[in-house]
């Protein structure tokens, strides 16, 4: 018997992909953001940036988590109805991430600065149930509903 069609509204909203705590996992988010992008429909302005801002916070939850070997790094990502997308990134250290202002110089410590620019909103918390936290951004897509 035939799977019954699915229109895009009926697709889930709000996905979460579990990652070890490796520089590879960057690229996987990446990628999985993208897939889910062009399932929701997302103009591609939006996707590319989304995708820029998540390899940013992926990036800094591998380099930066002072954690055990073994924790993971979760990635998710909710299309409200309102149409904002928000993507969060969670990693099991509490230190929250601290903007700063990099140096000509310097080669990295500019994830944050970017994060700040091009997200319509952003911040970071801890999570609930006291490990770890959440950093996160939205993006208007209002032409997604």
């Amino acid at each position: 018997m035939p799977m019954p069609h699915r229109s895009p509204a009926a697709l889930p909203r709000d996905i979460e992909f579990r990652f070890p705590r490796h520089a590879r996992s960057v690229g996987r988010a990446r990628v999985l953001l993208r897939e889910q992008a062009t399932s929701w429909k997302l103009p591609d302005e939006l996707t590319d940036t989304a995708v820029l801002l998540l390899s940013e916070l992926m990036t800094n939850a591998y380099r930066h988590a002072k954690v055990f070997p073994g924790r993971e790094i979760r990635a998710r990502c909710v299309l409200s109805d309102e149409g904002r997308l928000r993507v969060s990134v969670a990693d099991a250290d509490d230190a929250l991430p601290t903007l700063r202002e990099a140096c000509p110089e310097d080669v990295s410590g500019r994830g944050l600065a970017l994060v700040k620019a091009l997200a319509d909103d952003w911040g970071a918390e801890p999570r609930p149930g006291g490990i770890g936290k959440t950093v996160w951004f939205e993006l208007r897509a209002h032409d997604c509903k």
